[in-house]
């Protein structure tokens, strides 16, 4: 790789901007690709980087053999994406059991509660704790589309905070706690705020998937499934590439 596509690339993964290397296995040539457009010595047709955009979203690497003026020509893609996040609101006990599940799933996971009898490093050893409230502590994490949310508090002053920071994310996955009847006067609630039906279709409520488990360990099983559901079923447009 050449030294200025390296320099890029390293600035642009300490942001967490998700971007790919492409490299014409025949001519040595390469591409970077992201959001803002694409670098290099390399030309891609549009058909090229829709399959790159494609790869990016799905975080796959791999050989494509694209078709071009009768000729083949082999483009490995090389895929850069920033690590998943769960960013949980509520240290309750569903809280306890979710955070380690999604850290062996891969996620980085931070816990943010602003009542300290709650967030504490003996219910949650070795993860992140955010004693603030969840709208600061979400603004300054700035929620991008590798970022999961989930809301646990089952405390509206919290959950309607945080959901209104997550609404405005690019956050690939949003859920709730809450019976549907307590999630139907949330409802309402964002709405009064300003949040229109497509917004509000983003939250995932009652959180998890219906696995008929009741213990927190069986609900946050049934979250990480959303989550990985959600995750790998995101329409295409979703990823500004």
């Amino acid at each position: 790789m050449k030294r200025a596509l390296f320099d890029i690339l390293q600035t642009k993964l300490a942001t967490r901007i998700p971007m790919a290397l492409v490299t014409d296995l025949t001519s040595g040539r390469q591409a970077l690709r992201d959001r803002d457009g694409t670098v290099g010595d390399l030309d891609l047709s549009t058909s090229d980087m829709e399959m790159i955009d494609e790869a990016i979203r799905t975080n796959r690497s791999g050989m494509n053999e694209i078709e071009a003026s009768g000729n083949a020509r082999r483009l490995f893609v090389r895929t850069f994406n920033p690590p998943l996040r769960l960013l949980i609101v509520g240290a309750v006990h569903i809280a306890q059991a979710l955070a380690p599940i999604a850290t062996v799933a891969g996620y980085e996971v931070t816990i943010i509660d602003p009542r300290r009898a709650w967030a504490t490093t003996e219910r949650f050893p070795g993860t992140p704790l955010i004693l603030d409230w969840p709208d600061k502590a979400l603004a300054r994490l700035e929620p991008d589309h590798r970022s999961a949310i989930a809301v646990l508090s089952h405390d509206p002053k919290l959950d309607d905070a945080a959901l209104a920071v997550a609404l405005r994310s690019e956050a690939f996955y949003i859920g709730a706690l809450g019976s549907r009847k307590s999630h139907n006067a949330r409802l309402e609630r964002l709405t009064e705020a300003g949040f229109d039906q497509k917004d509000l279709t983003r939250i995932h409520a009652p959180i998890g998937l219906d696995l008929g488990g009741r213990a927190p360990s069986e609900i946050a099983v049934s979250v990480i499934a959303e989550m990985t559901q959600a995750l790998y079923r995101r329409d295409t447009n979703t990823m500004e590439t």
